[in-house]
């Protein structure tokens, strides 16, 4: 559905005041949640993150995902389509996600994406993709939350053969 032209310009100006923002697990998703982005719990969202102005209501962040700063996230390309995050997801920085028209494109649970990533399909449950065309590099044990150190992370992941 189209939003007025008042809505659309509030999202807007509430989209750059949650850019630049501070507070990357309080204020900054409370205001991407007055924008219509569905946000399921604590996450973290990193500066300069690009969420989606036309369509927000169209991505979806579930509990303990994190997006690292300069992420792009885009539910539309010639018409809405959709993008669900899910829980436990580490997305890295200046990451590209998004889904075409009528397309829904998943995250699944405690996946871990790199940074620069392009990601215009599923990426599957606890799995570490990375590079332009966002390849499956390894299986994830110990997905990447607020809670998990680096070493932790790193030393769960069994490499894909």
């Amino acid at each position: 559905m189209t939003q007025s032209v008042p809505r659309r310009m509030l999202n807007r100006v509430l989209h750059l005041i949650a850019r630049f923002g501070p507070g990357a697990s309080s204020f900054r998703p409370f205001i991407h949640r007055l924008r219509g982005v569905r946000i399921k719990g604590k996450v973290w969202i990193g500066e300069e993150v690009y969420l989606e102005n036309n369509y927000p209501d169209r991505i979806e962040i579930e509990d303990q995902a994190q997006i690292a700063m300069q992420t792009t996230i885009i539910a539309h390309l010639r018409g809405p389509g959709r993008v669900i995050i899910g829980p436990k997801v580490w997305i890295g920085t200046r990451c590209i996600i998004a889904a075409a028209s009528g397309q829904t494109l998943t995250i699944g649970e405690g996946a871990a994406v790199g940074a620069g990533s392009v990601i215009t399909k599923d990426v599957p449950s606890f799995t570490f993709v990375a590079g332009a065309s966002a390849k499956p590099i390894a299986k994830i044990t110990v997905p990447m939350t607020l809670e998990t150190t680096y070493e932790a992370f790193k030393q769960g992941l069994q490499r894909l053969e």
